[in-house]
């Protein structure tokens, strides 16, 4: 067992890959997230989300295809204990596509699936490697979405329509970081 020991100033752990971390601080930016409305898909409500990186474009043809893997994903849901709502995110990065489909499932927990792809590519998307996770633009908009989920369906008073009406109209816009 390694004991814990405070940082020493002007001496990194040996794993901090310290060129690593000042280049992707370096090359850090805004990432445009846009709302593309709430659907259907698999017998689930589905609020979808555009983000993209400076010079992409989440367009129709991108939309559709990453709605056809969240209906192949969510038609097990219910073999994962699935609740019914999920958040689709369709990322169009600096380094190819990513589609995430995040579902809320039993025990307050989630369930969420990562497909990859070549830029353009979204008719090409395939899981991800096993462990990968969110990247810091697509936790920004998974952090909104806990805390609607939390404050309309959970915490939320009135009929449950009334409560997914409202989870579904507060949406993430604009730029995040």
């Amino acid at each position: 067992m390694t004991d814990l020991v405070e940082m020493s100033p002007g001496r990194l752990p040996a794993s901090i890959a310290a060129g690593e971390l000042l280049s992707l601080a370096a090359g850090y930016h805004a990432r445009t997230v846009r709302p593309l409305g709430t659907r259907e898909a698999s017998g689930h409500l589905v609020k979808v989300y555009a983000i993209e990186a400076p010079g992409r474009v989440v367009g129709g043809q991108e939309e559709s295809a990453a709605l056809r893997l969240a209906a192949d994903h969510l038609a097990s849901g219910g073999a994962r204990g699935s609740l019914g709502l999920a958040v689709l995110l369709v990322h169009a990065g600096g380094d190819g596509d990513y589609v995430l489909v995040h579902t809320w499932i039993e025990g307050y927990m989630s369930d969420l699936v990562v497909f990859t792809g070549p830029a353009g590519g979204t008719g090409r998307m395939r899981p991800g490697r096993q462990g990968l996770a969110p990247c810091v633009w697509e936790a920004a908009v998974l952090a909104h979405e806990r805390n609607a989920f939390s404050e309309y369906v959970l915490d939320g008073d009135g009929e449950l329509e009334t409560r997914l009406r409202a989870w579904g109209d507060d949406v993430l816009r604009g730029e995040v970081r």
